[in-house]
């Protein structure tokens, strides 16, 4: 069961826009997270939730999707998430936010594997500017967001592949919006004795 949920754990970049998210969704998938292994357990990490369509507008555009196809704007008109969970570092915790970043990394998974178990799915997106999310949402001066997870019900196709010949990993676009994902293959991870 979790490597179907693995498996259907994309980087989506499409969403079903009449598919609201509720704050309730956005909680539970925090829930888990909040239970995920941390750092020396110091548990920095707070999550700021935005779901109500006037924030989830002015949040969208603070996110840069897709850096790798800059021939697009992503997500399409139309096909934007309806949810984001700002995740931020409290300072007043532990002051190095560096020391965390695995932390940032198994909590975001978490809520994707949660997300994707609800029939959702999500992305997500470090290019942002920090303090322009911050000042937009008007975050505490303890409260450094450190990656924004968008959250939807995902509205495109996504095809995982082989990495070709000449070691591309670039994710790519064909002429019908079908977005790939070249994949390494297992014998290329596996370090050899």
């Amino acid at each position: 069961m979790l490597k179907d949920l693995v498996y259907k754990n994309r980087s989506y970049r499409g969403y079903d826009e009449s598919r609201k998210i509720t704050r309730e969704e956005l909680l539970d998938m925090v829930e888990c997270a909040r239970l995920a292994p941390s750092s020396i357990n110091m548990q920095p990490l707070k999550y700021y939730l935005v779901h109500e369509e006037e924030e989830v507008k002015k949040v969208q555009p603070l996110t840069h999707w897709a850096r790798a196809l800059p021939q697009m704007t992503l997500p399409h008109q139309g096909k934007h998430a309806q949810g984001f969970i700002i995740i931020c570092q409290d300072t007043s915790v532990f002051e190095a936010i560096p020391r965390f970043q695995k932390d940032v990394g198994i909590v975001a998974q978490t809520i994707l594997l949660r997300a994707v178990e609800m029939g959702l799915g999500g992305c997500m997106i470090g290019n942002y500017n920090a303090q322009e999310v911050k000042d937009t949402l008007n975050l505490s001066a303890n409260l450094h967001p450190v990656l924004i997870v968008a959250i939807g019900k995902p509205d495109e196709t996504i095809v995982l592949v082989d990495v070709p010949e000449d070691g591309n990993t670039n994710y790519y676009r064909d002429e019908n919006d079908v977005h790939y994902v070249p994949k390494r293959s297992i014998s290329d991870l596996i370090i050899n004795k």
